[in-house]
């Protein structure tokens, strides 16, 4: 029997899991179905737990996107997002045509993904946004929770994303594909 492996984070081989693995593990009560993970190239990785910051923010977003989003967009709030056999993501935010069902979705026809981050920025400035821009979402942003400022990747490719801007909190950032703007540091506590 061959087994799947990944070179993980810290340098060690590990076992890869594919999202059926997962979902196999979640059904047999190996994994709780309230445990929040992501898949990223076969390795489970647990999520940070969401503190008030985060979600007074995802949430003052999302009511923000919902009144101002242009007619076809849907908004889906941390939707599981399988995008391959071995990568599955819950993302924050997730901006979409309503003409495609999310479980047929892939990456080129998302419109804006947004992570929020507290704790997690690095990680979702480096690794992820390397996994987004492989995965061709055109547009990708992670949102600074301390500070507000708005990191947007454009351009997916090979190398990641060739264009990377920081919006301050105060200044307004748009979303070229899906036709919105926000200013961050304008938003309630949720």
């Amino acid at each position: 029997m061959n087994m799947r492996t990944v070179l993980s984070a810290d340098g060690r081989l590990r076992r890869a899991f594919t999202v059926e693995d997962v979902e196999r593990m979640v059904e047999v009560g190996l994994i709780g179905p309230d445990e929040r993970l992501e898949i990223v190239a076969g390795e489970i990785l647990p999520m940070s737990p969401k503190g008030a910051r985060h979600e007074a923010l995802r949430v003052a977003l999302l009511e923000h996107l919902f009144d101002h989003r242009p007619p076809g967009l849907r908004i889906a709030s941390e939707p599981g997002w399988r995008l391959g056999e071995a990568l599955y993501l819950e993302p924050d935010l997730l901006l979409y045509p309503s003409a495609i069902p999310l479980d047929r979705l892939r990456g080129p026809d998302a419109l804006l993904v947004i992570e929020i981050a507290d704790s997690t920025l690095g990680f979702d400035l480096g690794p992820k946004a390397a996994v987004y821009a492989d995965q061709g979402v055109p547009e990708y942003w992670v949102i600074d929770a301390a500070t507000r400022a708005t990191h947007i990747h454009r351009r997916p490719g090979a190398e990641g994303y060739a264009v990377i801007e920081v919006v301050a909190a105060e200044a307004e950032a748009r979303a070229a594909g899906a036709g919105i703007s926000v200013v961050i540091g304008a938003l309630g506590e949720g």
